[in-house]
């Protein structure tokens, strides 16, 4: 397999459906099939593209290392963003989607890596929905997000992203341009109803 290949699935929009892809990035210990009812749940006629992180973590799926709770090996981070957003190029040449509406949808380390991708290679993504996102890296210099927009779904409670954490990454996003909305849950790590509903409601204004 190459390394702008990874293991996937694809689901094409429903016929007539000109709607966006949403670019589906599951948490660690997660998989290609984790992430695909959220997603048919929050967008109904989109396109859904999710690959299956390719580090493993004591046999469990990551999109790239980690050193310890919370700290990043942060070449790892670049190396795989960019096999990432590589893959989604591949993608959509294979699946002929529109790669100006790509919009990414990941949860813990998939939102870390999608997060990583709008900062290394903005303009794979038109946007992002970021469920318990950390920052995953700071770049020496931050790119043009002027056209991406971002919703960062965060717990309050959550012990694994601290709330100053999540929101350093919405001021980094702002900084270089992005349209971010950062919202918090009086949640600890795991989802609940209101980051689904909320980011349903984000993305039909989109």
């Amino acid at each position: 397999m190459s390394e702008a290949e990874f293991i996937h699935r694809f689901i094409p929009a429903p016929r007539g459906s000109t709607a966006r892809t949403v670019l589906l990035l599951h948490g660690t210990g997660g998989d290609e099939n984790d992430m695909i009812p959220l997603g048919r749940d929050l967008d109904p006629t989109a396109a859904l593209l999710s690959p299956r992180g390719q580090v493993l973590e004591n046999g469990m799926p990551r999109f790239f290392r980690r050193l310890a709770e919370g700290i990043f090996d942060e070449e790892d981070v670049i190396r795989r963003a960019h096999e990432l957003a590589d893959f989604v190029g591949v993608a959509t040449a294979r699946y002929a989607f529109d790669p100006k509406r790509v919009i990414a949808v990941g949860y813990s380390n998939g939102a870390n890596i999608a997060a990583a991708i709008l900062l290394l290679r903005p303009e794979m993504l038109a946007g992002a929905v970021l469920f318990r996102a950390m920052v995953p890296l700071a770049p020496p210099v931050l790119p043009n997000l002027t056209h991406v927009r971002v919703l960062l779904s965060s717990g309050k409670q959550d012990p694994i992203v601290p709330v100053e954490n999540a929101e350093r990454l919405a001021a980094m996003l702002r900084e270089g341009g992005a349209n971010v909305t950062l919202r918090f849950e009086p949640a600890g790590h795991a989802l609940v109803l209101g980051d689904i509903e909320a980011a349903k409601e984000w993305l039909r204004t989109l």
